[in-house]
């Protein structure tokens, strides 16, 4: 009659395996003899945390019962170890990674050397690549010299042209630090010249000489306009009223033709006539009442 020993994988799952085959795997052997464990379901014994499934110890046990048979040549051997390890590349590094955690070096060699077939020829670049490896490394650190113990003329060689690029990179990052100081100053002098702008801007602005003449004018004519309400009325009413009023009806009128000419602003125009015409009608009606 068989018996068996109780396993259980990282993730709590629970495996009933043949005693000839478990005590291949070395880890579990020191567990029988030392502790007495794996004689139950109760006292299953606990693999590593390489050991995540139970699909990794399958593969694991799958391997163990082929090699712990005796009788078998080693080209069976070799052949069946061919086609074990042609599986998919990350199922192959979970393997590797359990069976290093459970001591059992025969499979650790076997995966290892699949694993390093993979990676032959390949670029740092291309190796992380293929096994999903975050770069944590900087430019420099990937620069850094190699040991050189066994004084290598090709190592010598690639720590010269390491050498090399961390000097460019250091001229580069120099540049860089000089064109974003550079940049700096431009929005200094950029921002300095706009407050100036705006402070040019906010100053008085001279007007124009058509527009101060038109002023100049205007403000002539609503002086002789004052004047001649406030004069010519007293004059009506003493009786003083002659044809010198007609000749500064006409001054008015003259004046108002000379800014026509000057192309004023319509608005402005528009007001000198509505004053031009309240005066005139001042001065008509005083007349009337006069005769």
């Amino acid at each position: 009659m068989k018996s068996y020993i109780w396993l259980r994988t990282f993730d709590g799952s629970i495996e009933q395996v043949e005693e000839e085959v478990a005590m291949v795997i070395p880890m579990v052997c020191r567990e029988v003899f030392q502790n007495s464990t794996g004689s139950s379901k109760k006292t299953a014994i606990p693999l590593p945390e390489r050991v995540t499934n139970t699909d990794i110890l399958s593969l694991v046990l799958d391997y163990c019962r082929f090699h712990q048979v005796l009788g078998r040549s080693d080209r069976e051997r070799r052949s069946f170890d061919e086609k074990f390890i042609r599986i998919d590349q990350e199922r192959l590094c979970d393997l590797a990674a359990a069976a290093h955690s459970l001591k059992l070096k025969p499979l650790v060699d076997l995966t290892c050397k699949a694993l390093a077939r993979m990676i032959e020829g390949k670029t740092t670049e291309e190796i992380r690549e293929t096994f999903h490896i975050p770069d944590d490394l900087t430019e420099e650190e990937k620069l850094e010299p190699i040991r050189n113990m066994p004084d290598d003329s090709r190592i010598r060689l690639l720590n010269r042209l390491y050498a090399k690029k961390r000097k460019e990179l250091k001229e580069k990052e120099k540049q860089k630090a000089a064109e974003v100081e550079q940049e700096q100053v431009d929005v200094e002098c950029s921002v300095d010249d706009l407050l100036s702008f705006i402070n040019d801007d906010s100053k008085v602005v001279k007007a124009p000489k058509h527009k101060k003449k038109n002023r100049k004018r205007k403000d002539k004519l609503k002086d002789s306009c004052d004047k001649d309400k406030k004069e010519l009325p007293c004059a009506v009413l003493k009786g003083e009223v002659s044809t010198g009023s007609s000749s500064q009806i006409s001054e008015v009128h003259g004046l108002a033709d000379d800014f026509e000419d000057n192309e004023l602003d319509p608005a402005m125009k528009e007001e000198i006539d509505r004053e031009v015409e309240e005066f005139a009608r001042r001065l008509n009606l005083d007349w009337k009442e006069i005769h």
